[in-house]
């Protein structure tokens, strides 16, 4: 007698997408929370609405330059997101994200045009996207860039079902002749200090470590700063570029280079924007590191400036002015709400040493080292 198809089990093909890990309604509802976040960073240049195939914003915008320049920038927030997720907190990640990518663009003096962003997660809970998201779209609201577009994807079985991954890409625009750079730096300059918010979104893997050696929970309580581990260390990265851009329009040519200090410290990423065969000594006396930076180095058992390589350790960025703007450029910063201070100058010629930073990101720029110790 034949057997009865109907009674037979589902065979391979009749498997579903939902029972596969993917709930592309989640993703819907996620879209649908995230949706004012999104439009609130868009002006009239953008045009289309969220869920487009690719996001469009008007190019005409730039008529009005001579010869526009555009930069582009791509980065993640790191390790960090392993803290968020460790405490459910996810709103400020999306700050963390935008300070990475559009304040790389500021570097060359560009204003930020619009970015796009991508999150991997091992399953879509649309509260959870939607919080990144909003976080995401603050910060670029923040920073005069418009979120365009974006990706969330769903990966079960590759990530777990609370964890995700985060990345974006910004473009920006900026005049050829008035890039900032290593080639307008002379020797003489000032070199400016602006201080972080406290880690930014580099060096976690090292603070991790540091936490786990140690049998600290990211929900214990951290006596030194009043909350809990997970919420000091989710602090999130200040954003530079509206203020810095501010700062190129009231000083003119007197800003000459920046750099953003991320993964590789204060010493490398300063290298990088000085020309070949000039140098500089950071004076470590002119300022204290953040408390976070000291209280994880007693954790640890290790000296601060075992830690330069790593952390921004108060410093997330660095200007090279013209000597005679200097109280001018620390002054406007301060009125943003960003202190800022001298922390050396440029020198010419041979280095004075054989202990300085160079070449720092592939780059055969100026030599660089901290000098001195850090204030208490």
């Amino acid at each position: 007698m034949a057997a009865d198809p109907t009674s037979q089990a589902p065979s391979a093909h009749n498997s579903t997408y939902t029972e596969a890990g993917v709930d592309t309604a989640a993703g819907d509802l996620a879209v649908e929370l995230m949706k004012s976040s999104v439009r609130a960073t868009q002006g009239p240049e953008v045009l289309g609405g969220v869920g487009g195939f690719a996001g469009l914003f008007d190019a005409s915008a730039l008529r009005g330059y001579r010869r526009p320049l555009l930069a582009t920038s791509t980065d993640g927030v790191g390790t960090k997101v392993a803290i968020a997720q460790a405490i459910d907190k996810h709103d400020t990640i999306g700050q963390d994200l935008v300070g990475m990518v559009v304040d790389d663009i500021v570097v060359v003096g560009a204003r930020p045009l619009f970015m796009t962003d991508y999150i991997a997660c091992g399953k879509v809970v649309p509260e959870r996207i939607a919080d990144i998201v909003r976080g995401i779209a603050d910060a670029c609201t923040a920073t005069g860039t418009a979120l365009v577009g974006g990706e969330t994807a769903e990966h079960p079985g590759l990530l777990g079902v609370d964890d995700y991954d985060v990345a974006g890409a910004a473009t920006g625009v900026v005049e050829a002749d008035a890039v900032l750079g290593a080639e307008r730096v002379r020797p003489g300059d000032a070199v400016l200090a602006l201080g972080s918010s406290g880690l930014h979104s580099n060096g976690y893997s090292l603070v991790r470590h540091i936490l786990t050696k140690a049998g600290i929970g990211y929900g214990d309580h951290a006596a030194d700063f009043g909350t809990s581990w997970g919420e000091a260390l989710l602090e999130p990265t200040r954003l530079y570029t509206s203020p810095l851009l501010r700062l190129i329009a009231q000083l003119g040519d007197g800003v000459h280079s920046l750099s953003h200090v991320t993964g590789g410290g204060i010493a490398a990423n300063l290298a990088r924007v000085l020309p070949r065969g000039t140098w500089s000594e950071v004076d470590r006396t002119t300022w204290s590191p953040s408390p976070v930076f000291r209280v994880l180095s007693d954790i640890a058992g290790t000296t601060l400036e075992s830690s330069e390589g790593t952390w921004n350790l108060g410093i997330g960025f660095l200007a090279i002015v013209d000597p005679a703007v200097v109280d001018a450029a620390i002054a406007a910063l301060a009125q943003d709400g960003i202190p800022a201070w001298q922390v050396g100058t440029v020198g010419e010629g041979a280095a004075p040493g054989d202990d300085f930073e160079q070449g720092a990101k592939g780059v055969d720029g100026g030599a660089v080292r901290l000098v001195g110790a850090y204030a208490n």
